[in-house]
């Protein structure tokens, strides 16, 4: 019988906010080490269902490949995300990390710029590419500002600025940016970030299979 064939290299779960930026990611720096699948981009509304669906998702998994990249911060899992990754590490799978830092916000920024954005503001609402792009659904729906218009005030009260930590150069991106800065009613500042250590951790990753 011929031999099972071995497992693949390396598989990267990352929230969907991510996708499009992994994937250019991949095409700039010819990774073709790299499976990727992708979680739901509304759970960044819902971060307690997170560390459930990653759990899932690495069971399915685990079998068929070297090693596991979480592309997820903490996310506002509250260490849940920590906590998987130990309890597999138990378990005697320790080929599973995640990108390092709290959020997208703190991994794009690099955490020595992000810790002093917050210090110069710290009523700060964070942008990054992807929400800007989808900041209709996920902020105005997703929050359901259309419907009940005064949820702006309670939810965007202790804030004070909008910070568009921008992954590319894109001006129509940065025009949107403001214009959500407009309807929040706070102040606007535009940070070209890259993509930090999004593409740092990830290269680290392709590294180990090189």
């Amino acid at each position: 019988m011929p031999s099972a064939a071995p497992p693949a290299k390396l598989l990267v779960i990352a929230c969907g906010a991510l996708a499009h930026e992994i994937v250019r990611l991949q095409k700039l720096n010819g990774w073709g080490q790299i499976d990727l699948q992708c979680v739901d981009a509304e759970l960044h509304n819902k971060p307690k269902l997170i560390p459930q669906k990653l759990r899932s998702v690495i069971d399915e998994n685990r079998s068929e490949y070297e090693h596991i990249f979480i592309g997820y911060g903490d996310c506002g899992t509250g260490g849940e995300i920590d906590r998987i990754i130990e309890q597999e590490a138990a378990n005697g799978q320790t080929n599973i990390e995640r990108l390092p830092g709290a959020h997208c916000y703190s991994f794009y920024a690099g955490e020595e710029q992000f810790n002093q954005l917050a210090e110069q503001e710290l009523g700060t609402f964070y942008l990054t590419d992807f929400l800007v792009e989808h900041f209709d659904r996920l902020m105005v729906k997703g929050l359901k500002l259309d419907k009940h218009p005064h949820l702006r005030h309670q939810y965007f009260a202790n804030y004070r600025l909008v910070v568009y930590l921008s992954q590319r150069f894109d001006s129509g991106l940065v025009n949107k940016a403001k214009a959500a800065a407009e309807y929040l009613g706070l102040g606007f500042s535009h940070v070209h970030s890259g993509y930090g250590d999004l593409e740092n951790g990830l290269q680290k990753q392709v590294l180990k299979f090189i």
